[in-house]
């Protein structure tokens, strides 16, 4: 084994330097599987149908808030080799689904009492693939189910949210036009 090296082994971060992703806020998220292999079902007819597979990380998907109190699921979908959705983060979190909240909490900007790396969106996201991992190493001979890291875009206001939530939404009606379609 070669010994690290930082000239050699050095990784780019993709996030937002000097960003606290503690703080306040909706994520738009990506993750993709290794090798962008079809792990969660099929898109038939326009519609995404989940397998087995796709139905454990729906659930661990569902899971997330029970994890980390302090965040709210808002639109997502599980592709066959992707998922997006908008995770929040929400200082003094309470019980409100985001179609009840007003837009300007969950979606301002503010200074976060949390600074432990137990409460950034980060390690939401590690929890969420690890659970993932788990379920398909003990239910599959599926080894390696995620890409290296992930996409995030801070969402700044309404107008993102709202043209990201339809995304989200047509994203199976548009999968044949996706990067991540393979014939």
């Amino acid at each position: 084994m070669n010994k690290y090296n930082p000239t050699i082994h050095h990784r780019r971060s993709i996030r937002l330097k000097g960003y606290d992703y503690s703080q306040a806020g909706a994520y738009f998220i990506t993750l993709c599987t290794k090798n962008r292999q079809y792990l969660f079902g099929n898109v038939v007819d326009g519609k995404m149908i989940l397998n087995h597979a796709g139905m454990a990380t729906q659930n661990c998907w569902l899971e997330i808030p029970k994890h980390f109190p302090n965040t709210i699921l808002d639109e997502f979908v599980i592709m066959p080799n992707h998922i997006h959705g908008i995770i929040v983060i929400n200082v003094g979190a309470n019980n409100y689904s985001p179609q009840h909240l007003p837009q300007q909490n969950y979606l301002s900007v503010q200074s976060s009492p949390f600074q432990s790396p137990s409460q950034t969106i980060g390690s939401v996201i590690r929890g969420f693939k690890i659970g993932v991992t788990k379920w398909f190493r003990q239910n599959t001979d599926v080894y390696d189910v995620w890409q290296r890291n992930y996409y995030e875009h801070i969402i700044r206001n309404d107008e993102e949210l709202n043209a990201i939530c339809q995304y989200i939404i047509n994203n199976p009606l548009k999968w044949q036009e996706d990067e991540n379609f393979m014939k």
